[in-house]
This record gives structure tokens, sequence and C-alpha cells, in this order.
């Protein structure tokens, strides 16, 4: 079941998010990218877009942006992958989750993923162009979460 979008309270000022969002289905993803941004700036908080090709080409920038040691607070991951008639997106989504996951045991740095591997455009419109429930918003709330926790464990 989705949940309904609510906009959170957290304060991020001085925080520093990079988004890195794919340009296939830029329809949803763009929707997505738009409501990170939204959230993540009205709490304060900083962030750099960086698109890509597709959802298999994320990881790569993911990683690289941590690699680097910036003083990032986390890297959201944004993406759309709608099934075809091969298992292609399936291997593409299963890539994509597993290269985020060393990313972020690796470096340390909470990576957001929310490339969605969905059925049909249908889930992607309700998922992502819907005021109720847009996993970019989300997704941004999960990064400012993940911030505090991570800022309280170091001080």
């Amino acid at each position: 079941m989705l949940r309904k979008n609510i906009q959170t309270k957290a304060k991020a000022s001085g925080a520093r998010f990079a988004i890195v969002a794919s340009k296939y289905n830029s329809e949803f993803v763009d929707s997505m990218v738009n409501a990170a941004r939204r959230e993540i700036e009205r709490s304060g908080g900083s962030v750099q877009l960086i698109r890509v090709p597709g959802a298999f080409e994320i990881p790569v920038i993911a990683a690289r942006l941590a690699s680097k040691g910036s003083n990032l607070n986390g890297i959201i991951c944004l993406g759309v992958i709608l099934r075809g008639e091969t298992d292609h997106a399936q291997q593409i989504g299963n890539a994509v989750t597993s290269a985020l996951m060393e990313i972020q045991l690796q470096y340390g740095i909470p990576v957001i993923h929310e490339v969605l591997l969905l059925e049909n455009r249908a889930q992607a419109k309700v998922r992502c162009l819907s005021k109720d429930h847009n996993r970019g918003m989300e997704a941004a709330q999960t990064a400012l979460e993940m911030a505090r926790v991570i800022n309280g464990l170091t001080s």
C-alpha cells in the first residue's frame, strides 16, 4: 500500500545532497526530481542534480560522488524502469539495487534508492505524478532523516 505524502518539518540547514536521475522515462523521473528538490530546499539543504541516460548508469555516478570524499550528506537515486516482454528490466533493476547497496556500505554515505521497477505506465503515474504519492518526495525525506541519524552518530 502506498503511503500518502506528508511534508516533514525536517531542518537541514547547510546539508548537501546529490540527486542522480535517469533521463529515460523523463515524464516520470522529472516529477520525482522536482519533488525531491523542493523537499530538500524547503528544509534548508542544497541539491546538486546530475542526469544520466538510464537507470543502469546511475550507480557509477553515485559511486564517483561517494568516493570523492565530498561532504555530501546523501545521494538520492531516481529512475523508472518499466517492464517489457523480456526479463531485461528485471536484470537492470537487480543490478542497480545491488550496486547502490554496495556503494552506501563501502563509503558510509546514505544512498537513497528510488529507481522504481514498475509493471506499467499506470503504476508510474500513481507513484511519480500523483500529488499524494510522489516517490521523489519520499526519497528526499529519507535522505534528510538518514543525514540526521548519521550526524547524531558522529556528534
